[in-house]
């Protein structure tokens, strides 16, 4: 028995895993011997290009003007519930990895899934992940990704144990969480260049925007001279309309993030966009941010950041406002993380937001130029 599955060669391809497990299942059963350790060997290798995994976190937030009907400003659509306990981001992933095919497939529920995807038909609103790469240069790392993937601007995802803040800037709100189409991906042999070209269905969506036939283009160009510095560009152009009122739309981000020393480190973003006015017109409406953040961690277990913002969308693309200079915002916050365990992070945050106009709405329906929030998550992976 021991020289039989010693010698029983696994080949992660889905037919021969088939055909592997069919003929251990006719070994154990014929034999009179069983080595625990080798069955074990052997299954783990069977099931090796499967990973499953899995995170939840849950929040508290209160904000000092007592939002209306326990709901943040609509800029917000993470940690946008106020006064209640809430789970922003939940998600089960099963992930395949063999030499030349990956693959991802991920659903989700929380806060931040009802108010992102609030768009998107059906089932679709609980899929947080779903796509396959495929290497297509076997002497080079370039790979062809279809499906719904992660979206290429940036520097913050959705997961919020990622990120450096325990809230997302108000860049990262306002630009795609997610994109749905193709992309190809390109790393250099030395890890310094990562280069992508994408065909997307829109701005944010997984379903193409009814009555819109035209796809939206992307690039993204990372560049890491060294392990302590990181330069990303990446371009968006396309439409969110359809087409007898297609409007188009430009943009671009720029971050870059600086290991300053061991225990300090910053990144410093700055994003432009614009849109037409009018369907064919060549005058634009614009708007811009930028953010910096600056960590410090203490300890392997502790962690400390404090951001500055500037978001001014006076032209109302992005954030729609009555107000008579429209979204033109500064924000500060600071934060404190602690990883209790591996798999255990807590956070505490306190933000503030100051705006040109009254924009942010109290709770007696009343607005305000002023909106500060505590916000304090439990972050869980598994």
């Amino acid at each position: 028995m021991y020289q039989i599955i010693h010698k029983f060669k696994i080949i992660n391809s889905p037919k021969n895993q088939i055909k592997n497990i069919f003929i251990m299942v006719i070994i154990l059963f014929f034999s009179k011997e069983v080595y625990s350790q080798e069955i074990i060997k052997l299954t783990n290798n069977l099931i090796s290009p499967f990973k499953v995994s899995g995170y939840v976190e849950t929040y508290g937030s209160t904000t000092f003007s007592n939002s209306l009907n326990n709901k943040k400003s609509p800029i917000f659509v993470s940690y946008n519930r106020n006064n209640e306990p809430a789970v922003n981001l939940a998600f089960f992933k099963i992930k395949y990895d063999i030499k030349n095919v990956k693959a991802n497939f991920a659903l989700a529920a929380g806060t931040y899934m009802r108010s992102n995807y609030k768009e998107e038909p059906g089932l679709l609103k609980n899929l947080y992940e779903a796509n396959i790469a495929l290497k297509i240069l076997k002497e080079n790392n370039t790979w062809l990704e279809i499906g719904t993937f992660s979206s290429h601007i940036g520097f913050e995802n959705a997961k919020g144990s990622n990120n450096w803040t325990l809230t997302r800037s108000l860049t990262a709100e306002n630009v795609p969480y997610y994109e749905s189409g193709a992309r190809i991906n390109h790393t250099s042999n030395d890890g310094k260049w990562f280069m992508s070209a994408l065909i997307l269905t829109g701005w944010q969506s997984i379903k193409p925007i009814d009555g819109n036939t035209l796809p939206s283009f992307g690039t993204q160009i990372t560049y890491k001279p060294s392990s302590n510095i990181t330069l990303n560009s990446s371009t968006f152009i396309g439409t969110d309309t359809p087409n007898h009122s297609r409007l188009m739309r430009y943009f671009h981000n720029f971050y870059s993030t600086l290991k300053l020393s061991n225990k300090l480190a910053a990144t410093v973003g700055f994003d432009i966009g614009m849109e037409q006015k009018r369907k064919g017109s060549s005058t634009f409406n614009k708007w811009f941010n930028s953010t910096v953040i600056i960590r410090y961690t203490p300890t392997k277990n502790t962690a400390m950041a404090i951001r500055g913002e500037y978001f001014d969308d006076r032209d109302s693309v992005l954030l729609s406002s009555i107000a008579p200079n429209s979204f033109r915002t500064w924000a500060f916050s600071a934060n404190f993380d602690w990883h209790i365990t591996k798999n255990f992070l807590w956070r505490f945050e306190a933000r503030s937001l100051i705006n040109k106009d009254n924009i942010f709405t109290k709770q007696d329906g009343t607005t305000t130029e002023t909106n500060t929030a505590l916000t304090t998550a439990l972050a869980i992976n598994f």
